[in-house]
């Protein structure tokens, strides 16, 4: 029998309901991107973290090559690609033992972020953690699960944190480097998360897509650790990784400027692998044929990737030294990513930092948009061209809107 105090009204339209969604932060941006254009220099846009730089040539070619894909993509990928994948995990992350089983494509790692909360199953009244100053997909993520989005202090020791007592942790997001602060987790920090979510009953992920972009030390040198380094896993019984509730996402889209491609992968716990690949079959979230050929050549390239890494510390170089003269701070534990995470003076809140830069003609995004920790920040990207970049700089030095 229909309850007649909730049925719609006979003929009235059921959906769309809304989702409990915040409004998509960049939206909020129109203002003072149209400020910024009215510059007489042009606009220089550091709001967003896309690539400008061209797609490298290895990766072009074997897309060419393999564009004639009349037939469907596998879900779980190409032996060719997963072996590329762990052939790179290897040499780069030093992450050893993975098997095929271990890896699987994703349309970009955004996708990821959004959908692996819902593909692992986590359900309405679980709590998923993320860091304090964060990419706002991860609050999204939860709450497209009908979970409770939790931030946390991710540089602090887990037994301090502070977390609702109603409903489980069953998933801990990581971010290292950090968007927008540039922080790397080190292995003991890791560790000490890893073995606090096992005890706890919940998965890590960590998102590691800017791990190729260290600019301080130790890590420009050592490398940024992975979640999946032995030192943070341990060893199980057989004395390979314990792999057990981890996963790592990667994603192409800033070490090989394959953003256009939507090319990524996941790595880790081959029972969670497992999980998210039945999924992504039944839900047909396929990486195209050609775009899988060419995540593994571009996996197989060093080259590309150290020039590009090097294009972006020049960048960084430039935009450090001109918005210290202006009167800005970037945030000192920032040591690696594609970000500069910027305080000004006091009296300037976000919305007032990203104000003052439209009147320069730059567009930088509000730290409020990646939570409470974001007050009084901007976040800047290195991604416009090296010209754009100089004329940013050229303006920075010339201001004092930043004075105290």
């Amino acid at each position: 029998m229909t309850d007649q105090t909730t049925a719609p009204p006979a003929g009235a339209r059921v959906l769309p309901r809304r989702l409990s969604l915040p409004d998509f932060p960049w939206d909020s941006l129109r203002p003072y991107r149209q400020r910024a254009a009215e510059h007489p220099g042009g606009v220089v846009d550091l709001a967003v973290g896309t690539p400008v730089d061209p797609t490298p040539d290895v990766a072009r070619r074997t897309l060419a090559a393999a564009s004639d894909a009349p037939g469907y993509p596998t879900a779980v990928g190409t032996a060719e690609l997963r072996d590329a994948v762990i052939d790179w995990m290897r040499r780069r992350r030093g992450v050893g033992g993975l098997g095929r089983d271990c890896v699987v494509p994703t349309i970009g790692s955004k996708e990821s972020v959004a959908l692996l909360p819902l593909q692992l199953g986590v359900r309405p009244g679980d709590l998923v953690l993320h860091p304090r100053a964060a990419y706002p997909t991860y609050d999204v993520g939860a709450r497209l699960a009908g979970a409770r989005p939790v931030p946390v202090d991710t540089d602090a020791d887990p037994s301090t944190w502070d977390l609702p007592a109603n409903g489980p942790v069953t998933l801990i997001w990581l971010n290292s480097p950090g968007n927008p602060d540039g922080h790397v987790l080190s292995v003991d920090q890791m560790r000490r998360i890893v073995a606090w979510a096992r005890h706890a009953g919940a998965v890590v992920a960590a998102d590691e897509c800017y791990a190729e972009l260290a600019w301080d030390e130790p890590w420009a040198a050592r490398g940024v650790p992975s979640l999946l380094d032995p030192g943070v896993t341990g060893t199980g019984a057989d004395g390979a990784p314990d792999l057990s509730g981890l996963l790592v996402l990667y994603s192409l889209s800033k070490q090989s400027n394959l953003a256009g491609y939507r090319a990524a992968f996941l790595a880790g716990d081959p029972e969670l692998v497992e999980a998210v690949t039945q999924v992504r079959k039944h839900a047909g979230l396929l990486v195209p044929a050609p775009v899988q050929a060419a995540m593994a050549a571009a996996l197989g390239d060093e080259e590309h990737v150290r020039h590009q890494r090097e294009t972006y510390r020049r960048r960084r170089e430039v935009l450090l030294e001109a918005t210290q003269a202006a009167g800005l701070v970037n945030d000192p534990a920032s040591a690696a990513g594609l970000y500069l995470w910027l305080s000004g003076p006091r009296r300037m809140s976000a919305l007032d930092l990203v104000g003052a830069f439209a009147e320069l003609g730059i567009v930088v995004a509000p730290g409020d948009f990646y939570g409470d920790a974001g007050a009084g920040r901007v976040r800047m990207s290195l991604t416009d061209t090296d010209e754009r970049v100089a004329a940013a700089a050229a303006r920075l030095h010339a201001t004092d809107l930043f004075r105290p």
